[in-house]
């Protein structure tokens, strides 16, 4: 067998022992119906890193130069907490989030640190966080994405140094764990709207309480027989939006989040009770792991939609490892994840999940459509040139859970910039951020807003809340791969038809974007573009766009009556203040009745210059 072989089979006995292949979405009914902890492995460590596991790394670290270089990223990373300040009971908002990541990070690090060498020093520093976290108030269940954060940190520190600590001192902790995560846990399956979730909440609350009750179900296990049914009964409520191609209505960065705790989960239930219980069945999971890779743009920055982070970009997300060993058809994930770790530090999980990457690059699909409850249209020049052109659109609701009103949106990157940006979510403890009723105050912030987005505005309105948007068709097998979306509902009251056609043309080297119209009554028509780049209009219907050297060419193909202007994106507190980033405008006056609106986007390629002129043909033809 070969090495790749060893290791997959290795990881996989270790991860995926005695599944009861259950539908996903009855898997709670199956753990009502069993003794959830028959399976219980009676010793410590149980939680996803066994010590079965732990000898085989140290053997493959051997003779292995990549994995002996993410150890020791890890062990770097543990040996920066060794004169750490002690965690502070301090909220940033309503939240007490920061403090337990902050936990989680250390202790899995400093647990990490002191289950490879043996070295007292990092055991001693992991469990004066716990002790420092079980002496707090509360958890702040107000906000149970800190509770569960922290009962995660917590049930992983006491499960891997159990057999470091006295009894003393494990009593003390499991205490904490009980008093401030698992009580309130109990109390949540009971009443709290996470529970019924579709998003990351229902992974990241269920998956942090499932690590904390199977830590301590020797000792005592009422915890994990009410809070695994629970759990199991509430996860496929959020798996099911994976379906059916893996895409993520919260956008890429929330993906991470999500399928981060989806693995956390899954892979705890599999070390600690034997069985996934169904949940790894859940419909379009495996295929999940090409979301984030194709939503990455050459530029390393994502398709940014939802409430995405200023410029969020690709990072490391050691689930791909995960995904890669659960579902070994997919391998080519921890391929891309590899990728990204030559140039990052690799965590605690990617040691865990560790696959060994193979020299072969697997055969990538320059274009994906991904279905789903928010669709995506993903296109590309190239996947191995730093400078190939890249373009995505999205469709979906705009009520999605940190949703934008920005159906039809773009995002453009070529010549190794990003040249159409989204601006991302503003500050979350923003008066009313969370206000998303139809008056609510979320919808009055720039960044929100559709005037700050790569759409077409009517008379300066948004997008209508309840709007849905659709791909009427794709077309992924050419060399002008295109999208049609249907954006009608979007502009509801305002227009009878809206629908927006994106295509890469010649050779992949421009993009048309053509936007159809019937109109409703008289209005302005707004089109607009979020960019970085210094704009110079050099007449009406030109514009160039110049960015770190680079150039682009804008140009309106269609209709003679439109117009270049340009804009600032700046604001004033206590919003975002978005400086140096300006808005590329075409406007149509008083546009009446049938309106199409082309505009083409032309790098200026180094070998040959840019685009001047491009086929106009109704999206119907497309």
């Amino acid at each position: 067998m070969s090495d790749r072989g060893v290791c997959l089979a290795l990881v996989i006995a270790c991860t995926l022992t005695l599944s009861l292949h259950t539908a996903g979405i009855n898997a709670g009914q199956a753990v009502l119906q069993q003794d959830v902890l028959a399976g219980l492995e009676p010793n410590h460590p149980r939680l996803l890193l066994k010590d079965q596991r732990l000898g085989q790394l140290k053997e493959m670290a051997a003779r292995d130069a990549v994995l002996q270089r993410y150890v020791q990223d890890v062990l770097r990373q543990a040996g920066s907490y060794l004169d750490a300040k002690p965690l502070r009971y301090e909220k940033i908002g309503p939240r007490l989030l920061h403090v337990s990541r902050s936990c989680l990070d250390r202790v899995y690090a400093l647990g990490m640190a002191w289950r490879w060498t043996g070295e007292a020093a990092f055991a001693n520093k992991a469990v004066e966080q716990m002790l420092t976290v079980c002496d707090f108030p509360d958890w702040n269940p107000s906000h149970f994405l800190d509770t569960a954060e922290m009962s995660h940190a917590v049930g992983i520190g006491y499960d891997w140094l159990y057999r470091y600590m006295d009894a003393q001192t494990r009593d003390r902790i499991r205490q904490g764990l009980i008093r401030h995560g698992l009580e309130p846990g109990l109390a949540a399956y009971k009443d709290a709207w996470w529970v019924k979730s579709q998003f990351n909440w229902n992974q990241v609350c269920n998956g942090g309480l499932i690590i904390g009750a199977i830590a301590i179900a020797d000792t005592d296990p009422r915890y994990a027989q009410q809070i695994i049914p629970g759990a199991v009964k509430s996860l496929p409520l959020a798996l099911r939006t994976y379906a059916p191609d893996g895409a993520w209505p919260e956008g890429p960065g929330y993906w991470n989040y999500a399928t981060s705790y989806t693995a956390y989960a899954i892979a705890a239930l599999v070390s600690g009770l034997g069985s996934d219980l169904g949940l790894l069945a859940s419909e379009g999971l495996a295929r999940s792991g090409a979301f984030p890779i194709h939503t990455t743009g050459p530029t390393g920055l994502y398709l940014n939609f939802a409430d995405a982070g200023e410029r969020s970009s690709r990072r490391p997300m050691a689930c791909l490892f995960w995904l890669a060993t659960v579902y070994p058809d997919q391998y080519w994930y921890a391929w891309a994840e590899h990728q990204v770790l030559a140039k990052s530090g690799a965590s605690t999980h990617h040691l865990i999940w560790y696959v060994r990457p193979t020299e072969q690059r697997p055969a990538m699909e320059l274009d994906r459509y991904f279905r789903g409850p928010v669709e995506i249209a993903v296109f590309r020049s190239s996947w191995s040139d730093p400078n190939a052109l890249f373009l995505g659109i999205k469709a979906g609701y705009n009520r999605v859970n940190h949703g934008h009103l920005d159906l039809g949106n773009f995002e453009l990157d070529a010549l190794g910039v990003r040249w159409a940006r989204d601006l991302g979510s503003d500050n979350y403890n923003l008066p009313g951020y969370w206000e998303s009723g139809r008056n609510g105050r979320r919808w009055t912030y720039y960044r929100l807003r559709s005037i700050s987005h790569n759409v077409v505005t009517l008379a300066g309105q948004d997008q209508d809340l309840e709007g849905k948007a659709s791909f009427v068709r794709v077309r992924t097998d050419t060399e002008e791969p295109r999208a049609v979306v249907d954006l009608t509902s979007a502009y509801r009251g305002q227009a009878t038809k809206a629908v927006r056609g994106v295509c890469l043309v010649a050779g992949r080297r421009a993009v048309l974007i053509q936007d159809e119209f019937e109109l409703n009554r008289p209005c302005d028509l707004t089109w607009g573009l979020t960019t970085d780049a210094n704009i110079d209009i050099t007449r009406p219907d030109m514009a160039i766009l110049e960015l770190d050297g680079r150039l682009l060419v804008a140009r309106i193909v269609r209709p003679s009556a439109a117009s270049f202007t340009k804009g600032t994106c700046e604001r004033s507190e206590p919003e975002a203040a978005n400086k140096g980033v300006s808005r590329l405008i075409a406007n149509i006056p008083k546009a009446v009745g049938s309106v199409t609106l082309a505009v083409l986007l032309s790098p200026v390629w180094p070998d040959s210059g840019d685009i001047k002129q491009v086929q106009v043909r109704p999206l119907e033809q497309w």
